[in-house]
């Protein structure tokens, strides 16, 4: 009887396995479509679009950009904003949130009470672009930066997990004569290694794959990021899809090879703290 039950849950594992396993098939082929457009020709890619094969195996996409020098340069670009955003504002977010953590600041609840209420606007974008343009910052890399250097709902989903940790350590830290820079290098940081590390993975796709930003503050080409370049490659008549596709598989290769390195960590924050003891 027991051995009955047993086949009747392991063949219910197996269909639900199998269930997801197409629904993840679903889920992966707008990006194979994408892929298989890329390597065909304007033709085929009109006439036979969707597929699961090329018609025309064809490389004139990806000669085209190799030849474009501001594909390139769009590339560097966003690397550069992406790892400089995300630098500062994870340096910015964890010092802000460690700090109002900590419930002898004085004045922490007007500072939590302020924070929250900026959350109910969209950004301040024309305030935010006003104070750019007058810095003399617009059209330049910073403009990309300064106004994501710090995010508020990062600030307070790391405030959140800085206040769960137990007062006794830093206590216990304090009276064997280590200082605060110490306390927080040694000691806090790496308690909060899970949720910073899902943190910095959520805000390096989200700096990369943003289009709000650099369409508002850059008007010159070479410097453009690379989701401006796959916007760029669709014209207002006709459009060549397989350049179009080519741009857009480069733009993604980086940030799927990141997320499929990154989602251990990804997982590990997201599960941190839900279980106690």
């Amino acid at each position: 009887m027991e051995l009955k039950k047993k086949q009747q849950i392991t063949a219910f594992e197996v269909c639900l396995y199998l269930f997801f396993g197409v629904l993840a098939l679903l889920t992966l082929y707008p990006f194979y479509n994408v892929l298989i457009v890329s390597f065909s020709n304007t033709v085929t890619s009109v006439k036979y679009s969707p597929y699961l094969f090329p018609h025309v195996f064809d490389l004139t996409g990806y000669k085209a950009i190799i030849k474009d020098v501001y594909f390139f340069k769009s590339l560097g670009t966003t690397l550069l904003v992406t790892v400089l955003g995300t630098t500062l504002n994870m340096v910015f977010s964890v010092v802000a949130a460690y700090v109002l953590s900590r419930k002898r600041l004085i004045g922490r609840k007007v500072f939590l009470s302020a924070i929250l209420f900026t959350m109910l606007f969209s950004g301040g974008l024309i305030p935010t672009y006003l104070v750019i343009c007058d810095l003399q910052l617009d059209n330049t890399i910073w403009s990309m930066i300064l106004p994501t250097m710090i995010s508020t709902y990062y600030l307070i989903i790391m405030k959140n997990y800085f206040a769960s940790l137990p007062p006794s350590l830093e206590e216990a830290a304090r009276i064997d004569g280590a200082g605060p820079f110490r306390i927080f290098w040694t000691i806090v940081l790496p308690l909060i290694r899970p949720i910073l590390t899902t943190v910095i993975v959520f805000q390096t796709m989200g700096t990369w794959n943003d289009f709000m930003t650099p369409s508002v503050y850059i008007s010159s080409t070479n410097k453009q990021t690379i989701v401006l370049q796959v916007f760029n490659a669709i014209s207002t008549f006709t459009t060549n899809w397989p350049l179009f596709m080519t741009v857009t598989t480069i733009a993604l290769i980086p940030v799927f090879v990141f997320f499929i390195f990154c989602q251990r960590w990804i997982v590990a924050g997201l599960v941190a703290g839900s279980v106690k003891g």
